[in-house]
């Protein structure tokens, strides 16, 4: 086992793993709110899930489609580092004046002004990694930030839950502190990762020719495509971090203490089982790998709308975290290897929309669902929601299939702007 681990270090630049490191600690911090934020603002404000909603449209609105839009471009034309650190900076703000902030219209104007700034550094550390890793290991390299991610997460929620009995305030003060440690880690260990310009290549002469790059972006129609089921999906599953809290402790009755073990649950599983189906699922078909992964979701996501106890909870969040730990390796390399070197910033920006637009819209009408209707309701709605996306792979797979598992696997390079080999994709819907 020793072997492997020293085979694993070695297998990538020292580089990649300060990065690592840094998202892990980054990630601690913010796993100890995220997953309790929901019911932070239902406590402090006495609002119910729609005000939630609402937040979460500001947020998204803000710092999803603004922030990445512009940090992408910036990434891509100033490079990943000062985005990085100028987004942790952001996010340290954000975190200290929740605390002190007492009218909830104030609380949506800094959550949308603070955000845009905060999300500038997103599609930065993607690209950073597409830097740092060539494209035969950007699967083993997104699974290894996966893991990180998720052993982040194994004590974050946990430690978070018991906080929460004492002091909801101290979670945010600790989130402040470790945002700035991460953002001095990045300033003296990390260089910048972006690629030099290609002597056959023309750089863009100005941030405004770099931003109209967007339009290269959005002609890849497979690209596109696939972001667009990926919304479907995402809409489906970010009732993990917006509702599940509320609907489980509000309408379950259980502890949010209980809450943290079932997310840390979650992510145990993946830290210790990730590599394993990334392996695993290597050689599959992607798309069709997408379809068995959301059928999954489908099924885990539903149970939360009949099963009543917590041991079935707890099946709910193993069969969910199963088919995450399928899908994730298969979306994240396909992403990466879609984008040519000089426009990895905005291809991220441009996928992390498959975040976006679901958080922006999706807590708004859960809550409405969960505040006008009967609360279980929400988690039929969401399996409703995922079989379309399910159906949505299925499409890609017969329209397109051999395209995505070449750009899933590196065969072919997108070369923007050069004689070279050059993939044009086709339409994936009327072909």
């Amino acid at each position: 086992m020793f072997n492997n681990f020293k085979k694993t270090y070695q297998k990538f630049d020292p580089k990649f793993w300060v990065l690592t490191g840094a998202s892990f600690i980054d990630q601690i911090g913010g796993s100890l709110i995220f997953p309790f934020l929901s019911l932070y603002m239902t406590q402090k404000f006495n609002v119910g899930m729609t005000e939630v909603g609402t937040m979460f449209l500001v947020w998204g609105l803000g710092a999803g489609v603004l922030g990445n839009t512009i940090g992408g471009a910036l990434a891509d034309k100033f490079g990943r580092k000062t985005n990085m650190i100028f987004g942790l900076i952001a996010s340290a703000t954000s975190a200290l004046m929740m605390v002190f902030i007492k009218d909830i219209v104030v609380f949506y104007i800094v959550i949308g002004v603070i955000g845009i700034f905060e999300d500038i550094a997103g599609p930065a550390r993607q690209a950073m990694v597409a830097d740092l890793v060539p494209e035969k290991d950007r699967a083993d390299a997104y699974g290894i930030m996966r893991i990180v991610f998720n052993l982040a997460v194994t004590f974050g929620p946990a430690i978070g839950g018991l906080m929460i009995a004492k002091s909801f305030t101290l979670l945010f003060y600790i989130d402040f502190f470790i945002s700035l440690i991460v953002a001095l880690i990045v300033f003296l260990f990390l260089p910048e990762t972006k690629p030099a310009v290609q002597e056959d290549h023309k750089e863009e002469q100005s941030f405004k020719d770099t931003f109209k790059g967007y339009r290269k972006v959005l002609n890849d129609k497979l690209f596109i495509a696939f972001v667009v089921v990926l919304m479907l999906e995402t809409l489906m599953y970010f009732n993990m971090n917006s509702t599940l809290s509320v609907f489980l402790v509000n309408y379950r009755g259980i502890s949010t203490t209980q809450f943290g073990y079932i997310l840390s649950l979650n992510a145990a599983m993946v830290v210790v089982m990730q590599m394993s189906f990334t392996r695993l699922v290597s050689n599959w078909k992607p798309m069709l790998t997408m379809a068995l992964g959301n059928i999954l979701y489908v099924i885990g996501f539903s149970m939360y709308g009949y099963v009543e106890s917590y041991s079935m909870f707890i099946l709910a969040m193993v069969i969910i975290t199963i088919g995450e730990m399928i899908i994730a390796p298969v979306s994240q390399s396909i992403v990466a290897n879609f984008a040519p070197e000089n426009m990895r910033g905005r291809y991220m920006a441009v996928s992390a929309f498959a975040w976006v637009v679901p958080t922006t819209f999706g807590p708004l009408g859960a809550g409405y669902i969960l505040d006008n209707f009967d609360p279980r309701l929400l988690w039929f709605v969401a399996g409703g929601v995922g079989l379309l996306d399910v159906l949505g792979f299925l499409t890609l797979h017969f329209k397109a299939g051999d395209k995505f598992e070449e750009r899933r696997n590196g065969k072919k390079q997108m070369i923007e702007g050069t004689a070279t080999v050059t993939v044009e994709p086709e339409p994936v819907v009327n072909e």
